[in-house]
């Protein structure tokens, strides 16, 4: 199933999107209850009954989760190929530089930078001149657990969406770390919808991104370097994941900083990512 949170009528709304018929089913939920948590709510409960279908032409889409409860964690240098160029942009300032990582690589993102899908990256210049995106596949937590063995991590996904990872590279590498860089305002679109784990098929998901119409990534989770259960198992160790809590796994090659020269965000450009049985997410860019 697909679960979206969007504007309707001035209301913040949660539902169930039937996509071939192009519809959302409308919950009939206290707004309240699900303001911050978005389509996470519905985590460990019976599904609410319909009170309207609405055409998806006339809803704003909100991202799924509009305010996570923590920060978002982030897997670094997670596919080969972009393992490659990555190392070798000079922005490369993991403990892992020039080689494929022995152990996933940890990093995360404020809260504050989710957007969703439609809503502007914003780039301001005065901060950042060297902005990138990454298609992501995002897992969602609805399982809490600690400890959890790679034979167990599944059990603890409750769905999938799509995450894009935008980066100011060049704070990245003045900071020697990556939250800065990852974690400025609207840098983190997610969306359209989260779909329910049985949807995926984790061993065979093409991930894609355009960048004003021009195909930049081209990929696939089976050329992951660390799959979900050892992502999963790892961040678990020694830290409790909590329900809703929200994992985004890699990006493939094709980024920005992998051209010579590179080719980064700006004003006017559109982002479109896209993830086979989730959907397509897509992002204008403005400057302030």
């Amino acid at each position: 199933m697909k679960f979206a949170a969007f504007n309707w009528n001035g209301f913040k709304s949660i539902g169930r999107v039937l996509e071939t018929e192009k519809v959302v089913e409308r919950f009939e939920l206290p707004i309240e209850n699900y303001e911050n948590d978005g389509v996470t709510f519905l985590i460990d409960r019976e599904l609410p009954s319909c009170v309207e279908t609405i055409p998806l032409e006339k809803i704003t889409l909100l991202a799924p989760i509009p305010r996570p409860s923590r920060n978002i964690f982030c897997v670094g240098k997670n596919y080969h190929e972009h393992a490659k160029e990555f190392s070798s942009s000079g922005f490369d300032s993991s403990a892992s530089k020039g080689t494929v990582p022995k152990s996933p690589i940890v990093f995360s993102k404020l809260p504050e930078t989710v957007i969703g899908s439609g809503q502007p990256v914003l780039i301001d210049k005065n901060v950042s001149d060297a902005v990138d995106y990454e298609v992501e596949l995002a897992v969602i937590i609805g399982k809490p657990g600690k400890n959890i063995s790679q034979d167990k991590t599944l059990d603890h996904v409750w769905g999938f969406t799509i995450v894009n990872d935008v980066t100011a590279r060049d704070l990245q590498g003045q900071h020697s770390q990556w939250l800065i860089g990852k974690s400025q305002d609207t840098f983190c679109p997610m969306g359209p919808w989260v779909v329910t784990a049985d949807e995926i098929n984790l061993n065979d998901t093409p991930i894609k991104c355009w960048i004003n119409g021009e195909l930049r990534q081209d990929s696939n989770t089976n050329q992951l370097i660390f799959d979900i259960p050892e992502i999963i198992a790892a961040i678990s160790n020694g830290i409790t994941l909590k329900k809703g809590d929200v994992i985004a796994t890699g990006t493939p090659a094709g980024v920005g900083i992998g051209f010579k020269p590179p080719r980064y965000l700006k004003p006017g450009d559109q982002t479109r990512l896209e993830i086979k049985g989730i959907g397509v997410l897509e992002n204008p860019v403005k400057g302030l």
